[in-house]
């Protein structure tokens, strides 16, 4: 039975509110796909979720997630899903090559050209989103894009920085990822997701012949406007698990 204070009631919870937000967006629930943040949980927690029929799974540390996915793989009858949503240290970029189906976070021409030789060695491919600042905050990750729209210059280079990542065949663009401020009012973050829809449709224009379908953007205390903006894919973590260890 489904209770507010259990994974599988707090799940039903976030479900019905992207329903809420599709409905007011006048878009299908079909089109959003919820990524539940397991980072800092352990495997067990994991098992309940997907017991719940949660299959989609977010981490940030991924050599810390090498383990635990193979963990939830014994627990679990039906497979998960795993998606890289944290940072990832050149040094420990092979381990995001291995397990997940989408990596969130390539935030620079190094870390590509890193994880494209590494994917060359092994003759696979990988699908990305690039992360994007546009909020301007000088601690987040991703090319800064705060001023795409005023600057012709900061438009131009991550035209260049698209150019040359569509020459790597390995790896394969499959739209863009942000994170926005903490905010005390989720509708204060609504301009930084509609920046980023803004963004992704000048790209696609721009490079017709990519996939720019994916919008990852929204978590726990912001999501329904993400979805409201056009996310298809909202990372939710402590709404779902509580919170536990260090972010």
């Amino acid at each position: 039975m489904e209770t507010p204070d259990t994974i599988e009631g707090r799940l039903a919870a976030v479900y019905d509110e992207i329903r809420r937000a599709c409905a007011r967006a006048d878009r299908s629930p079909d089109d959003v796909t919820l990524i539940a943040v397991s980072k800092t949980h352990p495997a067990q927690v994991v098992a309940e979720a997907a017991a719940a029929g949660q299959r989609r799974f977010g981490e940030n540390r991924p050599e810390e997630a090498i383990g635990k996915m193979a963990e939830v793989a014994r627990l679990c009858d039906t497979p998960v899903e795993w998606h890289l949503i944290g940072h990832v240290q050149s040094r420990k970029a092979r381990y995001a090559t291995e397990g997940f189906a989408l990596v969130h976070s390539l935030d620079s021409l190094k870390l590509a050209g890193r994880l494209a030789r590494i994917l060359s060695e092994r003759q696979s491919q990988l699908d990305v989103l690039l992360e994007i600042n546009v909020s301007g905050e000088a601690s987040k990750e991703g090319w800064h894009m705060a001023a795409w729209r005023d600057d012709p210059a900061v438009r131009r280079a991550l035209w260049d920085d698209v150019t040359a990542l569509l020459a790597l065949p390995q790896l394969h663009i499959r739209g863009l990822m942000t994170m926005a401020p903490i905010v005390d009012e989720p509708e204060q973050a609504r301009p930084v997701f509609t920046a980023l829809r803004e963004l992704r449709d000048a790209l696609a224009e721009e490079f017709p012949a990519t996939d720019w379908s994916q919008l990852s953007m929204g978590m726990s205390d912001d999501y329904p406007v993400a979805v409201e903006e056009g996310a298809t894919l909202v990372r939710v973590g402590r709404a779902i698990f509580g919170s536990r260890g260090t972010p």
